[in-house]
């Protein structure tokens, strides 16, 4: 959708399809000079542009030029008010749409300044003169990740005609950034481009990238594409992806670049058209296939059935890779469905999985902080699950014992990892690793707690005399341990801290503790509720623990709702305890946010109104003072007054009477940006600021710094001048001034866990910038020793990221070829003691997000054919249907919300999954089975045996001693079968859904309203919190309000 253009005496362009509308273009150009000059707010130019599209309407074309293009007075970059909010504005009232951003985006690009480098000059681009922007990198970055997030939820192509008209304009975009890299590569010598613009070119191409993946899997475009008519974009795209595909191998994404190879060669050669007559012949009789012979009746060999040794290990690693997903409904499900009946081999396998994922992670060196978690799941968890799998023993011929069970797994237990006894004395075989050495004597006298063995059998199995015992009080109850916590207070502070303990009665103590909780939160006693988040809040590991026994919505979703409904008393008296509490409890859902990278919607938050989806929405950012009302402004300028102002007496009952503890954290942003505005211009002394932050240190404001926090991260980034300078001195205070009580010592510590991540790499990315600084390392020191906890996302880390990367012979695809074949080796020679083949799920995750479903199921499907070719069929096909099936809990649907049910499900949808994908080819199997009819046996045979494992039963755990074990495991299946089938639902679509609390900068724009402002750039005299104390003149007296406080 090219835009033809004519000149015009004064110099403006005007499109020349609205010849007639010169008059309409004048007033829309007019219209958005005044509005950045007086920094018009979104919801004031909402209005005003819905009048001014009635009186002068123009096409979309021509609404995305005028406010894409540099203006006069700004030809540097595109102004954040014009990109962050009223782009976003007009693109909600369809006034522009995705082909006519795209073009204006490309027609005034800095790219076509290292294009004319190498002799290429684009027509539309010549049109555009001098009026072409010095950097627009940053600008094309964000508006491509906002338009690949439309286009994957369906909004930004929804005809035939927008499908075209993007296809055309992302050919000419291919070109463009071709020819840019081009360029670059040619200045050796950097005398034409700096080092910085090169980075800032491949960040904006990374975007597009993404841009560009999502366009040519989408369905409307293929549809469009298909149509005889669009022959010549066919060919525009074909030609583009020819040379573009080279340029960013160059660059290291050869995975996506097999992806957009595979389009080019593959799917768009498919739409070329062929003979009529032999067509019509073919459909003819593809027609009469599908008519008598579909998927169900599709003839396919069956063969044996192998439980592989390595099928639920591969299960359970997923299952506790990240954020734990140890449901007891799926797994019983997922056991019933695998062993059929086979109890024995269940039980066993069951044991000697847990066992490997453990030994996994010790021989892997993940270390015991991530390792906890699996350890605690063996000891705590494992016991309890068995126990329900020992009844339906009783009836195998001959009857088994769950003893004996035990005994045969612990006999094929690697003793390398977990030695008996004897053994840890013996210097030849001691493996030296004090983590694992006491596992066999724990698992066993936890099996024995809940019943498994008799007491008299320990020492059997170890063979050896054990020095454990059982704990002191025996097998705990959760119902008695509830009624303790409620006539004891004090009881709680015992239970959190032993949720580390590894002596199986964890799991009565996790499920107490979920229940405290829940009451607490309907009976609103915030007081208790207090003590036990502030606890859990600086133990990471713990809530891993926790998650082990209960799901997460149990504790989380109770907590968002106290927050969202937190309201003072009629008669309330002091009000530094209220912020103290309320702060406690936000500290503990921040943690879980920051720890399993969820979101508002994982939370089972979708209402607009609530205050836990606009503070990780949101929190971070600053707000402009035209936005905020004049309640907002004065509860800003009291809390200024009363940090800073050490004439006002402190932060008094008045102030935090009038601000609720909601309104205060949403301000927080604003707050310190305001602070750092007042200290870079000399109008804050350093001593005010360090007497204000004793306040902010202390217990009942200290939780506010993790948006604070993340609000410096971000600004250190972006900020200029001297305001980095104010960052870094904030930032001294809060990490290098020990300050407070031993409690709000270690509250600091949980803030810079959940901060950390994002924390270091601002001030890495400062010290890059400015490598002189002094100040930098020692901040990052602190950091480092306050010793955070790493999160679980399912991430991989760069180390992890660069092993596969590098493999030989394929990088990542060679890389998961090789994990299967090893897994196939393993599964083969499965003798005693055989160490489990090295492991982690993350490799999945990351090869599913990189190489994408399709192109990792190829793969997959490439090593079940050439394993059933080397006669271990049934092997690879146990170990295919386990990778297939296993939990993805970085990919699950959000919770049911109590809210707006068609919020939850419009917001956001799953990503693609290898179950749908190999449904399709299933589908697909006749088409398939033309041209390699042995790679659609291999479909078909692998889609029954993936649905079949896949099929949601009732679990036959039994229900006798669930009772006994007071963990009301019947309640927790029942509400996880509940959400069985929508959780392996068939609607899928790209999409990334959780929130992490380490974004960047540019991720503002992926469609929430994060209500970002100037950002500090352009600033007006509407952002001086001061403005109400007196006129604000041009700008130069932007903080004159700080003379008059301080």
């Amino acid at each position: 959708m090219d835009i033809d253009v004519e000149q015009d005496n004064d110099g403006l362009q005007y499109p020349a399809q609205a010849r007639d509308h010169k008059q309409a273009y004048e007033e829309w150009d007019k219209f958005l000079t005044r509005c950045i000059c007086t920094r018009l707010s979104n919801q004031k130019f909402a209005d005003f542009v819905s009048i001014l599209h009635s009186k002068h309407p123009l096409p979309p074309v021509a609404v995305a030029d005028i406010f894409l293009k540099p203006c006069s007075f700004n030809r540097d970059t595109l102004d954040p008010l014009v990109q962050h909010q009223y782009i976003r504005t007009l693109s909600d009232k369809k006034y522009i749409d995705a082909p006519s951003i795209l073009n204006a985006l490309y027609k005034y690009s800095t790219s076509h300044t290292q294009a004319q480098a190498v002799g290429h000059t684009d027509l539309d681009a010549a049109q555009a003169g001098d009026a072409r922007w010095r950097s627009s990198y940053g600008q094309e970055e964000t508006n491509f990740y906002s338009l690949t997030k439309a286009v994957a939820q369906g909004t930004g192509i929804k005809s035939r005609s927008d499908a075209l008209g993007v296809c055309k304009i992302v050919a000419k975009w291919m070109t463009l950034f071709t020819l840019a890299a081009s360029a670059f590569a040619q200045d050796i010598m950097g005398q034409l481009h700096s080092t910085r613009a090169k980075e800032d070119m491949e960040a904006s191409r990374a975007a597009f990238v993404m841009l560009l993946l999502g366009v040519c899997e989408n369905a409307t475009v293929l549809q469009a594409l298909s149509n005889s008519s669009a022959k010549e974009v066919r060919k525009a795209l074909s030609e583009s992806l020819t040379s573009f595909v080279p340029s960013i191998m160059q660059s290291g994404a050869s995975a996506i670049a097999d992806r957009l190879e595979a389009f080019r060669t593959g799917t768009l050669a498919s739409f070329e058209p062929v003979d009529k007559k032999n067509e019509a012949a073919k459909a003819e009789f593809d027609d009469l296939l599908d008519s008598t012979l579909g998927l169900e009746n599709f003839p396919v060999t069956e063969l044996p059935v192998v439980n592989t040794r390595a099928g639920l290990y591969i299960y359970l690693n997923a299952s506790l890779v990240c954020r734990p997903f140890v449901d007891d409904a799926y797994l019983y499900n997922y056991l019933q469905i695998r062993y059929n009946g086979d109890y024995q081999t269940c039980f066993i396998d069951l044991i000697l999985a847990s066992f490997d994922v453990l030994a996994n992670a010790v021989f892997r060196s993940e270390g015991q902080k991530t390792a906890h978690v699996l350890h605690s799941y063996l000891i705590n968890k494992l016991p309890v699950l068995l126990a329900n799998l020992a009844q339906p023993l009783s009836s195998v011929f001959p009857p088994v014992t769950p003893q004996y069970c035990i005994t045969t797994a612990l006999a094929q237990v690697d003793t390398n990892a977990f030695p008996t006894l004897s053994a840890m004395f013996d210097v030849s075989t001691s493996s030296n690793n004090t983590f694992t050495d006491s596992v066999r004597q724990e698992f066993c006298w936890a099996c024995c707690l809940h019943g498994l063995i008799p007491e008299s059998a320990i020492e059997g199995l170890l063979g050896e005399i054990s020095y454990q015992s059982l704990p002191e009080g025996g097998k705990l109850v959760k119902e008695k341990l509830f009624n303790k916590c409620m006539s004891n207070p004090e009881t709680i502070t015992v239970l959190v801290g032993e949720i580390d303990k590894m002596d199986g009665n964890v799991g009565a103590i996790c499920q107490a503790l979920a229940e405290v909780i829940t009451h607490m939160c309907a009976t609103k006693d915030t007081m208790t509720l207090k003590q036990i988040c502030s606890q859990l809040a600086k133990k990471p590991l713990s809530l891993d623990v926790l998650l082990l026994f209960v799901k997460l919505d149990t504790v989380l979703r109770p907590l968002c709702d106290l927050l969202d409904n937190w309201k003072y008393d009629d008669e309330q008296g002091e009000y530094q305890p209220v912020y103290e509490e309320f702060g406690s409890i936000l500290l503990l859902v921040l943690a879980f946010v920051h720890r399993y990278n969820l979101s508002a919607l994982d939370l089972g938050v979708t209402s607009s109104d609530s205050f836990t989806a606009k503070l990780l929405c949101s929190g971070q950012y600053n707000r402009p003072m035209e936005e905020l009302s004049e309640q907002e402004s004065a509860q800003l300028g009291g809390w200024i007054q009363g940090l800073f102002n050490s004439e006002s007496g402190g932060l008094g009952d008045e102030l935090m009477s009038s601000c609720t503890p909601q309104d205060f954290h949403l301000l927080v942003s604003t707050l310190f940006y305001q602070t750092v505005l007042a200290l870079s211009g000399d109008r804050l002394p350093e001593e005010n600021l360090k007497n204000g932050f004793e306040y902010l240190v202390d217990t009942f404001l200290l939780p506010s710094l993790v948006m604070a926090v993340r609000f410096l991260s971000d600004y250190l980034r972006t900020s200029r001048g001297n305001e980095p300078k104010a960052v870094i001195k904030i930032l001294q205070i809060i990490l290098l001034t020990k300050q407070g009580s031993n409690e709000a010592q270690a509250m600091l510590a949980a803030v810079i866990t959940i901060v950390a991540k994002p924390l270091e790499h601002a001030l890495r990315s400062h010290q890059r910038q400015d490598p002189k600084n002094q100040d930098i390392e020692p901040l990052l020191k602190a950091v480092k020793d306050s010793n955070p906890v790493p999160s679980r996302t399912g991430g991989s880390d760069q180390k992890e990221f660069e092993g596969w990367s590098n493999t030989p012979n394929g990088g990542l695809q060679a890389a998961v070829r090789y994990t299967i074949q090893t897994m196939v080796q393993w599964s083969l020679h499965p003798g005693l003691n055989v160490t489990p083949t090295p492991y982690t799920h993350r490799q999945m995750i990351f090869a599913l997000k990189t190489l994408g479903a399709k192109r990792l199921l190829q793969l997959i499907m490439d090593e079940v054919k050439l394993t059933s070719e080397a006669g271990s069929a049934s092997y690879i096909y146990d170990i295919a249907v386990s990778l297939i099936c296993a939990p993805d809990v970085t990919n699950l649907p959000p919770p049911l919300s109590q809210g707006d049910p068609t919020l939850s499900t419009s917001s956001t949808q799953p990503r693609l999954s290898l179950r749908q994908v190999l449904r399709w080819q299933a589908e697909d199997c006749k088409k398939i089975q033309k041209t390699d009819p042995v790679a659609a046996e291999h479909i078909v045979r692998l889609f029954r045996r993936v649905e079949a494992q896949m099929h949601i039963v009732i679990p036959q755990a039994p229900t006798l001693m669930q009772e006994d074990l007071g963990l009301g495991l019947d309640d927790n299946a029942a509400t996880s079968l509940d959400g069985l089938a929508a959780t392996q639902g068939d609607v899928m679509v790209p999409d990334d859904t959780g929130m992490d609390l380490d974004l960047g900068a540019g991720a503002a724009d992926m469609g929430l309203d994060m209500g970002v402002g100037d950002g500090g750039l352009g600033l007006g005299g509407d952002d001086d919190i001061f403005g109400s104390l007196g006129p604000v003149g041009d700008g130069t007296d932007l903080l004159d309000g700080w003379d008059g406080m301080l």
